[in-house]
């Protein structure tokens, strides 16, 4: 799908309007501080083995309390806890899970964040004015449960891959391109940092960056590169990447956008009328081409 000059001018502008708006942002070197250490080498695919060039997590230091504090982020995870891992097992959602991604998606709804997206998509006639209607909507792209293991139940939704993370028959990590889960994993041991994914040794990112491509283990199960934003709110990255799943109907949608200083590709993959995957791709930043 070739889009046009204009599509993409205006994609960009709402992006880096709503990256302007989301006040809840933390600050690197602030409100958590991150070490990159060193360039990750090449896996093979279908390998678990990655030469460890980041000794030490990636993360040294995130304000918990301030995290807490901000009812989205706090909301968001609460969420984290209730997803199984693996796929191919059939998620139970009890009432009390539908409430909280429910409330999750009542505090989207009070961000500038989401109320700029919203009327974005509303202007373009992608979604209902109404604000309860436009919630059923995030409700089924995110939340959602469908078979994404042909052999199982109903054993997924855009949400657990995209910002928890599930295992294939434990063997390929899937998902996970989240930060706040990122940190929390590796709180937790769960997570082994093995260093940033660049193409060569000019292009070392920065650690105030806001996107990074990163390799990792989890419980196990090597990444070889997953991009992930970093620092930034779960009301940004669910605006962002529900408008480029809306304004599009391809089974893959994937646009180059420059939001701030970063020239992104950012990839979201369908699946029927909810998210399959979605990620951000660091092309370069401050210029530096990647």
């Amino acid at each position: 799908m070739a889009r046009s000059q204009d599509a993409n001018q205006e994609l960009a502008q709402v992006l880096n309007e709503i990256w302007h708006l989301d006040t809840n942002r933390l600050r690197p070197g602030t409100d958590y501080v991150i070490s990159l250490q060193g360039r990750a080498g090449y896996v093979a695919r279908g390998s678990n083995y990655a030469r460890d060039k980041a000794r030490a997590p990636l993360f040294t230091y995130v304000n918990e309390e301030k995290l807490k504090s901000i009812e989205t982020y706090a909301h968001f995870i609460n969420l984290l806890d209730n997803y199984e891992m693996s796929t191919g097992v059939s998620e139970t959602v009890t009432s009390e899970e539908h409430q909280e991604n429910r409330i999750f998606i009542n505090a989207l709804m009070e961000t500038d964040v989401m109320k700029c997206a919203h009327k974005y998509l509303v202007r373009k006639g992608q979604s209902p004015s109404d604000p309860s209607q436009f919630k059923r909507q995030l409700y089924d792209i995110w939340f959602r449960l469908y078979h994404r293991d042909r052999s199982g139940g109903e054993d997924s939704c855009g949400f657990e891959h995209v910002f928890v993370g599930e295992t294939k028959h434990g063997q390929e990590i899937m998902g996970l391109h989240n930060w706040v889960q990122f940190y929390l994993q590796e709180k937790h041991d769960h997570i082994d940092y093995k260093g940033y994914k660049a193409r060569d040794n000019k292009d070392t990112p920065d650690e105030d960056d806001h996107v990074l491509n990163l390799q990792f283990s989890w419980k196990g199960l090597v990444k070889p590169i997953g991009g992930s934003f970093i620092g930034v709110s779960p009301e940004f990255e669910v605006a962002l990447f529900t408008i480029i799943f809306l304004m599009s109907n391809e089974k893959m949608t994937s646009v180059v956008v420059k939001v701030d200083e970063y020239v992104l590709e950012l990839v979201v993959y369908r699946h029927g009328r909810s998210i399959g995957t979605s990620y951000p791709k660091l092309l370069s930043s401050n210029n530096r081409d990647l």
